[in-house]
């Protein structure tokens, strides 16, 4: 039985892409509101029947720096929501509007108005992630309306499933554990079972019975926004046992110095993993926030100063089709595409495997997320494909978050109650399980060629990296 709440106000959604089509269904199942209360702001007419079908009311609007404000006042009233799923508008623009009027928000990602991704007059540091969190956290002013930023799967869920996985290692090395109930608690237990590293760790093997013409991007989900944080700088929390800074990087002389950024593109730079059902493999480290709220939430202090925090990253094997269609983008030096696929009805089969690895403790890597197949999706939902749901899933029990607690400020997935979210997102991820591995980044390496890795510690990020 789904948890069910009473709302009495509106929600207005902006974008009505692929995850904004997805959400449509399991609104319904999660909250007792009726059609009209549903209000969709979108600058693209999606052409098909979820808006008929569920009498949902839709504007047909381009939303822009000139007419945000306009727009927003016309649609929002106090106690409504406001569901970002957009691309291409300011994320610090609209919190900031909730915020002086009261109204709810929740986010998926922090979006920069259009144009950020690839402006060849913004510097790499000014085009990760890590700057746009910032310029978020600015906006942190103690109580007041709740804006639950990046909460969907990754960023979103993820988080909850790395407070799971503690929990689960912790028990499993007979260690005597507490509840922990803040951020330094849940660094001290990290420390505590030696954790060096987490990867985000996702393997999407859903596809299509045809062949992907040139000049396609073919995706499980957002075209756009893919190919957006592929060309932003790899990004990743950066840890205290990392004894190798890599030739590339560069850090950060303001905020919490939590991450690092390499100066290449995210898609260009592969680093080793493992999932239970693939084995290991080399994954796209894609920029994701998660790795920076993550690596800065784990932070163990002592007199201010950071004396542990593990390096965190995301490890991305995308659908294959979309492989091939990131092959031809970097052999067209990062000239995107002009046709995009987003596929979700042609899927004949496959499943997307999203966890996240934990490293370093007594027992090697344990690998804790959902693994989801198509099959079990058209089970659960219409209009979805296993990337969306998972996605979804996160997006629906923040949502009932925010709707529960409407005055706990600005926060981040880290802030929030890890059973809460995941006792309502579990109903849509399929298989939730934890797996560990004798893996590590130096198995099998070296048999045909001599390697420059660092023996000592398998956890280094030198030899996670693929070079």
């Amino acid at each position: 039985m789904y948890k069910k709440i009473k709302f009495e106000h509106r929600i207005v959604m902006i974008g009505f892409g692929t995850v904004g089509q997805a959400t449509i269904p399991l609104l319904f199942n999660h909250l007792d509101i009726q059609p009209h209360q549903i209000q969709i702001i979108t600058k693209d007419d999606p052409g098909n029947a979820i808006v008929e079908r569920y009498g949902i009311s839709l504007i047909l609007n381009v939303i822009t720096k000139e007419n945000y404000l306009e727009v927003l006042a016309a649609n929002l009233k106090p106690k409504d929501v406001l569901l970002n799923l957009s691309v291409g508008i300011s994320s610090v623009e609209l919190i900031k509007y909730c915020q002086q009027n009261e109204v709810l928000y929740l986010d998926l990602c922090t979006e920069p108005w259009a144009g950020f991704y690839d402006n060849e007059n913004l510097a790499p540091k000014q085009r990760t992630n890590y700057a746009l969190r910032e310029a978020v956290l600015k906006l942190k002013n103690g109580p007041s309306t709740t804006a639950l930023v990046t909460h969907g799967a990754n960023p979103g869920l993820v988080s909850h499933f790395v407070k799971q996985a503690l929990i689960n290692i912790a028990k499993d090395s007979g260690q005597e554990l507490h509840a922990p109930t803040s951020s330094q608690e849940w660094a001290s237990l990290a420390k505590s079972l030696n954790i060096k590293a987490i990867h985000i760790a996702e393997n999407d093997t859903q596809n299509i019975l045809r062949y992907r013409q040139a000049q396609e991007f073919i995706n499980t989900w957002s075209v756009g926004g893919f190919i957006g944080e592929g060309l932003q700088p790899a990004e990743l929390g950066w840890g205290t046992h990392e004894r190798h800074w890599p030739e590339d990087a560069e850090g950060y002389d303001y905020g919490e110095k939590c991450s690092i950024y390499l100066n290449r593109p995210g898609a260009s730079v592969k680093v080793r993993t493992w999932t239970p059902s693939r084995g290991p493999f080399h994954g796209f480290l894609i920029t994701h926030s998660e790795a920076i709220s993550i690596a800065d939430y784990l932070s163990y202090k002592e007199n201010n100063r950071v004396i542990y925090r593990p390096t965190v990253h995301y490890a991305y094997q995308p659908c294959p089709l979309a492989r091939l269609s990131l092959l031809e983008l970097a052999g067209n030096e990062w000239q995107i595409q002009s046709k995009h696929q987003i596929i979700i009805d042609e899927i004949v089969d496959g499943s997307d495997e999203l966890g996240v690895l934990l490293m370093g403790h007594q027992r090697g890597a344990y690998w804790f997320g959902s693994t989801l197949s198509i099959q079990e999706v058209r089970k659960i939902a219409d209009y979805n494909n296993a990337t969306t749901l998972q996605v979804v899933a996160g997006t629906i029990a923040g949502l009932l978050w925010v709707i529960e607690h409407p005055k706990a400020g600005l926060v981040e997935p880290e802030d929030i109650d890890f059973q809460y979210v995941l006792t309502i997102a579990k109903d849509y991820l399929g298989q939730l399980s934890g797996h560990y591995t004798d893996w590590t980044p130096l198995t099998n390496r070296e048999r045909l060629f001599t390697e420059e890795v660092d023996h000592s510690d398998p956890w280094q990020f030198k030899n996670i990296r693929v070079t």
